[in-house]
């Protein structure tokens, strides 16, 4: 945490609504940086790391309290396929944590600010969409194996909480709970869902269970989802684990894969964050197509 106060964050959750920041990948689209590429926004850890400490304050500087590092999408393996060696890939992994660090120290504000380090399902390193269906043939010990040296490096990097998020699958999500175990760092799990259940299908009651028990789990929730999804998953996140609930769902617009464009329009309103709060939301934020001004909203509501 980079501030005066001494606070965790979840001793911050504990005392009230914590505002999370927006996607990275707009913010750098919006900046000017072209993602079109299979590391997406990790590409720029090793071209451009002084985009993503902007983008990082930009959403500081907005209300957020918290900022998601640009990990999500970097991998050992992803790396690898871009003739980056091992060192190199773990020094820009440990990178992607002290960019946020830098932000927060930036950003003009006396309040607490914290740096989340993203670790991003197996899907993402595979970057064909399989992150929004799940279920990739593998066993949930060789999901373990694939996510826990990259979570080791980033746990070294000492971010203020790992966040394992738009999981699509309960197996995946018992890999990571196995592999963050003894890190030292705690940790919040987000599915990314379809409803009340996860993008492989599984019933939310069902995936969230494992979470109740996982010492280093201060927060269970969704992103990477259509507000729409939030109410129930809130619901159904608290009543099983008894944690608080994190949530940052899409802006509400739909992908057009044909015309690789956005359609329709933002379904975020200040009465839906209320109404998460309401529910139980503790951690609340936005995810792809939510802007800076999306989350100056949402700060605002809460």
């Amino acid at each position: 945490m980079t501030s005066n106060t001494p606070l965790s964050l979840a001793d911050a959750l504990a005392a009230g609504p914590v505002v999370l920041d927006g996607g990275m990948s707009n913010q750098l689209e919006s900046a000017g940086h072209d993602l079109s590429d299979e590391l997406w926004s990790a590409r720029l850890l090793a071209e451009r790391p002084e985009a993503i400490v902007e983008a990082h304050l930009a959403y500081f500087e907005a209300g957020a309290d918290v900022a998601i590092t640009s990990s999500y999408q970097a991998t050992f393996e992803g790396f690898g396929k871009r003739g980056i060696g091992r060192e190199r890939a773990g020094e820009l992994l440990a990178l992607s944590v002290e960019l946020g660090r830098e932000a927060a120290r930036r950003a003009r504000t006396d309040r607490p600010l914290w740096v989340a380090a993203s670790v991003g399902p197996y899907g993402a390193m595979l970057a064909d969409g399989s992150e929004y269906r799940g279920g990739y043939g593998l066993s949930v010990d060789a999901l373990e194996r694939f996510h826990r040296p990259r979570l080791e490096v980033l746990a070294g990097a000492r971010p203020d909480v790992l966040a394992l998020e738009t999981v699509p699958d309960a197996d995946e999500a018992t890999a990571l709970l196995r592999a963050v175990r003894g890190l030292g760092v705690p940790a919040w799990l987000s599915y990314t869902v379809d409803g009340d259940r996860t993008r492989a299908g599984q019933p939310l009651e069902e995936a969230f269970a494992p979470a109740a028990d996982a010492d280093e789990v201060i927060a269970v929730g969704v992103n990477c989802c259509a507000p729409e999804d939030v109410d129930g998953a809130i619901r159904i996140a608290a009543r099983v684990t008894g944690k608080p609930v994190v949530v940052y769902p899409n802006s509400g617009e739909a992908w057009d894969a044909g015309a690789r464009t956005w359609t329709g329009r933002s379904s975020f309103t200040s009465e839906q964050v209320r109404g998460w709060q309401d529910a139980g939301a503790r951690l609340i934020g936005g995810c792809c197509r939510v802007g800076p001004e999306a989350i100056t909203s949402i700060a605002r509501s809460l």
